[in-house]
C-alpha cells in the first residue's frame, strides 16, 4: 500500500511539472479537469447551434444566430432558479427562437431551413473553459441550420454559464462547479459535483 501511495505522489509531481512545460501542445480535452458524468448528467441543459456546413460563411452565420438567440433568452434564463424552470422556458419559446434564427438567416441572404429540439443527445468529450464535460447523454436544446453538417457552437444554458462568458474562455473550473452545485441545491438532489482523478483510476481501478 505504501508503495502505491509513493507511486501516486511521484506521478502527481511529474504530471504537474509536465503540465507547466507542455501545456501548449495539449489537445482541447487533455488540458481541462474532467467532471464526473454521473454528477452532472441530470443537472444541466446544453445549448447547441449547428451550422449548415463548415464553410467560413456558414460558420459565421451560425455565430450570428447564436448571438441573437442568446440575446433573446439571456435575461430570463440568467434569473432561472431551477432546471424545470429553464426547461419550461425553452419549451414555451421554442418557436420564438426558431423565428429569430430564421430572421437572422434571411437578413444575411440565405434561405436555410431551421429546426430545433429539446432532447437527450449523446455527445463526445467537450471542453468548457478549463473543464471537460465527459462523453455521455445530456439534455440539450439544439438549433439546426440547413443541412446541419457543420461544426456546432455550444454552451451550458442551465446553470446559466452561457451568460457568464459566451466564448467559454473565461470560465474556469471553480466557477463551473460552483454554478452546478448551487443550482443542485434548488433541485431535489444535492450531491456535490467532483472531478475525476485519473491517476487513482488507473492505479486502483476506481
Amino acid at each position: 500500500m505504501k508503495n502505491k501511495i509513493c507511486i501516486v505522489l511521484l506521478l502527481i509531481c511529474v504530471l504537474n511539472l509536465n503540465s507547466c512545460t507542455s501545456s501548449k501542445i495539449l489537445d482541447d480535452t487533455s488540458s481541462g479537469e474532467e467532471l464526473i458524468y454521473e454528477d452532472i448528467a441530470d443537472k444541466i441543459i446544453r445549448f447547441h447551434v449547428i451550422a449548415n456546413s463548415n464553410t467560413e460563411e456558414d460558420q459565421a452565420l451560425k455565430l450570428k444566430v447564436r448571438d441573437k438567440v442568446i440575446e433573446f433568452v439571456a435575461d430570463s434564463l440568467r434569473e432561472s432558479k431551477s432546471l424545470d424552470e429553464s426547461r419550461q422556458f425553452i419549451i414555451d419559446n421554442k418557436s420564438n427562437m426558431e423565428d429569430i434564427a430564421k430572421a437572422v438567416i434571411n437578413e444575411n441572404g440565405y434561405s436555410y431551413n431551421v429546426t430545433s429540439s429539446l432532447s437527450k443527445e449523446n455527445f463526445p468529450d467537450k471542453i468548457y473553459g478549463d473543464v471537460v464535460f465527459p462523453q455521455g447523454e445530456y439534455e440539450a436544446y439544439r438549433i439546426l441550420i440547413g443541412d446541419a453538417k457543420g461544426q456546432n457552437w455550444w454552451c451550458v444554458m442551465f446553470p446559466p454559464l452561457c451568460f457568464v462568458d459566451g466564448t467559454k474562455e473565461a470560465v474556469d473550473s471553480k466557477e463551473v462547479v460552483k454554478n452546478i452545485n448551487n443550482s443542485d441545491k434548488k433541485e431535489k438532489g444535492n450531491n456535490k459535483v467532483k472531478f475525476k482523478f485519473k491517476i487513482l483510476e488507473m492505479l486502483f481501478g476506481k
